[in-house]
C-alpha cells in the first residue's frame, strides 16, 4: 500500500513539474509570439489556460487586477501550483 501511495505521489509531482515547465515556456513565448501564431504557442495555451480560467473568472467577478498590465491570474495560478507541489511533498 505504501508503494502505491509513493508512486501516485511521485507521478503527481512529475505532472505538476511538467505543467510548470509549460507555464514557463508560455510566459517566455508570450514575449516573442504575443498573438500565438505558432503551433507550439497554441499547444501551450491549450494546456495551461484551463487551469487559469477559474482564477481569471474569480478576479473578474471580484473586480481584482483589472487595470494592471500584468496577467495576474497567470501568476496566481503558478503560485498555487507551487503551493500544491510543496504540500504534496510535505505529506
Amino acid at each position: 500500500m505504501e508503494l502505491a501511495i509513493y508512486v501516485m505521489k511521485q507521478t503527481l509531482l512529475l505532472l505538476i513539474d511538467v505543467v510548470q515547465v509549460a507555464f514557463l515556456l508560455r510566459a517566455i513565448l508570450s514575449w516573442f509570439d504575443p498573438e500565438r501564431s505558432g503551433r507550439f504557442s497554441n499547444f501551450l495555451f491549450l494546456v495551461t489556460e484551463p487551469m487559469i480560467i477559474p482564477v481569471r473568472a474569480l478576479c473578474v467577478k471580484k473586480n481584482w487586477f483589472q487595470q494592471t498590465p500584468l496577467d495576474v491570474p497567470f501568476l496566481i495560478t503558478v503560485l498555487l501550483l507551487s503551493l500544491l507541489q510543496t504540500l504534496i511533498r510535505i505529506l
